[in-house]
């Protein structure tokens, strides 16, 4: 079986050995919209939930625009300019208005990045400033949270008058769509915050998953710092697998966002017949695959639909390697997932643990294979030891002590496809409630 999988910005071709039953789970949606411009400008005009942008505006002086980093595939270009124009006409002027780089506690964007985060023009017209979490200077301590969670945002977007933020939404392994609350924190929150939100305290729960919001304690901490941080308003989108805008979703956050999130789990499901014995992804490849970091969304959102013991194998460039300095020093001193996870548990977060502790919880019942290029085995520690010098020796070092006929996943886009296994609807993280999570509570006409 030949076939093509997202990795860099090329992709990789892929040549699989006959005998195992592959199964190819691909990115599902709705279609394109047919004209953008005309969508955005009715979403920002009559939103899902409260007034129009421009009545919102009105009176105000200033105004804040939080929008994803550079590892986040958002249209911006396409639809910051309807935002931006609706804010002018309503008496708000261009040097009033800040665009803030969600970044977290992911590296400030470089020059030509915000080129392509913004579009050129924007970037070269408006004031355009990179969140540091770390700068505890830069951040207003707007409250604790009822779960005890220090609340620092940034203060260049506390100071605006008005506070929106803008994005795509998509299926993330803590929160279980992305979008909406995560441009306020923790795109733009300190680092005091950001470790609270990613302790185990929030890691380790069962519905802290992709494809959950039902009961979902992340997302309703999120929540409850976006309203502390004052969440004006938000434009969120849904993507097609070629990144072309299929659905526009404005208005006030908490409704609109979850408008979004429905009609995404509504069109985006793949359901499996049975679960798998093993499964070849991706991390989606260019801006994904930069790092091993955010490679590991294409590990912990297979977990979903493997047997016990089912294997994995992930194919990412890492072109800039492992991730942040305090990953990297916590992967090449990583002694596999329970030495990890006990480690940790009781010691005061690290930043960036979060994400390995992400993996240390799939490896607990998995076994996870790599081929990243961009990394030398060296510096994964224990994980170096499943990382292969070819693709061709990945395939191979996966499908080694296979049963006869087993059945294999194949996702070549990685964490932007999302599968279910049919018959487990009542698997950890999923809604009772179809209403409140239709992403594992519908059953897909097609199949």
């Amino acid at each position: 079986m030949k076939i093509h999988v997202a990795f860099g910005r090329q992709g990789l071709s892929l040549e699989l050995p006959d005998g195992p039953r592959y199964h190819v789970v691909k990115v599902h949606s709705a279609p394109p919209l047919p004209d953008v411009e005309k969508a955005l400008g009715a979403a920002l005009d009559t939103p899902v939930a409260g007034p129009p942008l421009m009545e919102l505006a009105k009176g105000k002086k200033s105004a804040a625009i939080s929008v994803c980093d550079i590892t986040r595939p958002a249209p911006n270009p396409i639809t910051l300019p309807p935002l931006l124009d609706r804010l002018h006409r309503a008496g708000i002027a261009p040097e009033n208005v800040t665009l803030c780089i969600a970044t977290g506690l992911h590296r400030g964007a470089t020059e030509d990045e915000l080129r392509t985060i913004l579009g050129a023009k924007i970037a070269a017209a408006y004031t355009v400033v990179n969140h540091d979490a770390r700068d505890r200077e830069r951040h207003r301590f707007v409250g604790t949270t009822k779960q005890g969670t220090p609340i620092y945002i940034d203060e260049r977007f506390m100071s605006a008058e008005l506070h929106l933020t803008l994005g795509f939404i998509e299926q993330h392994l803590m929160l279980g769509f992305s979008g909406g609350r995560k441009l306020v924190a923790p795109g733009l929150a300190g680092q005091e915050t950001i470790k609270v939100l990613h302790s185990p305290q929030f890691m380790r729960e069962a519905r802290a998953t992709e494809g959950s919001i039902c009961d979902n304690p992340l997302h309703a901490e999120l929540l409850e710092v976006a309203r502390m941080a004052r969440h004006d308003f938000m434009l969120d989108v849904t993507l097609t697998k070629t990144r072309e805008i299929s659905g526009v979703f404005a208005g006030e956050p908490v409704a609109a966002h979850a408008a979004g999130v429905e009609f995404l789990q509504g069109s985006s499901i793949e359901y499996l017949p049975e679960y798998v014995d093993a499964v070849i992804t991706t991390a989606a490849g260019y801006p994904l695959d930069l790092t091993f970091y955010q490679t590991i969304k294409g590990v912990t959102a297979v977990q979903h639909i493997l047997k016990p013991g089912g294997k994995i194998l992930v194919l990412s460039e890492c072109a800039e390697g492992v991730g942040s300095a305090e990953f990297a020093t916590m992967m090449r001193g990583y002694r596999g997932p329970r030495a990890f996870l006990d480690a940790i548990e009781h010691t005061p977060v690290q930043v960036d643990q979060w994400q390995l502790e992400k993996l240390a919880m799939v490896g607990l019942k998995h076994d996870v294979l790599l081929y990243a290029p961009g990394i030398p085995s060296k510096n994964l520690g224990a994980l170096g030891a499943n990382c292969f010098a070819s693709v061709e020796a990945a395939v191979a070092g996966l499908l080694r002590g296979m049963p006869e006929h087993a059945r294999v996943a194949v996702i070549p886009d990685g964490p932007y496809a999302c599968a279910r296994v049919k018959e487990s609807a009542a698997s950890p993280g999923v809604c009772d409630d179809a209403k409140a999570d239709p992403c594992v509570a519908k059953t897909n006409p097609a199949i």
